[in-house]
């Protein structure tokens, strides 16, 4: 079957039709970096011929060679068969103009903070180059370490992950962006290997996913690991961590950062007497919060 196939199936236009029927059937979950059937087509088929992503509309009629057919063949179907995200397939994920080594052991990069951080959150900081210390909690693969390494010109960015197969993804995207003397990888359990430690900023993008949804969570989601997903009942518990012991940690002028998903009115409602400011992202201003260091006093 996969040779007839192969057979009929020429030019690229041909592959990415295929592509979005084959998914679209097979009813995929789109929601690590695209959102629908053909952006998804058009991202592995890019990445599979090694053509530039942003640069479809010269190779739509180009006639494929038969590896190169049958690469995307399997990278369709694998994708079809074993409901992998699709940067688990491709071993990168993108923020922004960012690009990133991800494999299964960390979740797959998606964070509003990635966008707050390319305009080095401004207006809340005036002057990129005064943060002079800052701190990634729950770094995962490592990326918003860098980005605020990136932001941050004279910052030295301390990034945190209870998980050892994080740490080792962390450690290779902090050397392939050159940052080992400017970003630390540690291996900690939230604060405990950070006594004494005091930062201008603190982000998080925390496990934040409560306990129904996890059941409800798409096949997609149930490849990446599970300890980065879910947080207990209301999806805070690591949130709850956080602002017990952040202010212990932030210098007097510092700033906390934190992503919390669908979970705003839960945690208002867990912390009224908290003057929590909502910054505003491209999909609105309920995901993430901010306080300053006064503030948790």
């Amino acid at each position: 079957m996969t040779s007839d196939i192969t057979s009929e199936l020429i030019t690229v236009r041909d592959h990415l039709r295929y592509a979005v029927s084959r998914f679209t059937a097979a009813r995929l979950f789109f929601g690590h970096g695209s959102d629908n059937a053909w952006d998804e087509a058009v991202y592995l088929t890019l990445h599979t011929l090694s053509l530039p992503l942003d640069r479809l509309e010269p190779f739509l009629d180009a006639r494929l060679l038969p590896d190169e057919r049958t690469a995307l063949l399997d990278i369709y179907r694998r994708r079809c068969d074993e409901r992998l995200p699709a940067a688990y397939l491709t071993n990168e994920a993108w923020l922004g103009e960012h690009r990133f080594y991800i494999d299964d052991r960390v979740i797959v990069p998606r964070s509003f903070i990635a966008e707050l951080l390319d305009e080095q959150l401004s207006p809340w900081i005036e002057d990129p180059w005064a943060i002079q210390t800052a701190l990634d909690l729950c770094t995962g693969s490592g990326c918003l370490a860098i980005l605020t390494a990136l932001a941050f010109p004279e910052a030295q960015v301390d990034a945190v992950d209870l998980s050892k197969d994080a740490i080792s993804v962390a450690e290779r995207n902090v050397s392939e962006y050159d940052l080992n003397d400017r970003v630390s990888i540690i291996h900690s359990d939230a604060f405990t290997k950070l006594q004494g430690k005091r930062y201008d900023l603190i982000i998080s993008n925390p496990p934040y996913v409560d306990a129904d949804s996890v059941k409800r969570l798409p096949p997609e989601y149930l490849h990446e690991p599970e300890m980065a997903l879910g947080s207990g009942t209301d999806g805070l518990d690591f949130t709850h961590i956080i602002l017990r012991e952040a202010r212990r940690h932030l210098t007097d002028d510092g700033l906390l950062v934190v992503e919390i998903g669908h979970n705003r009115d839960v945690l208002e409602a867990a912390y009224p007497n908290l003057p929590f400011t909502w910054l505003e992202t491209s999909a609105g201003d309920q995901y993430v919060f901010m306080l300053q260091a006064a503030d948790l006093d």
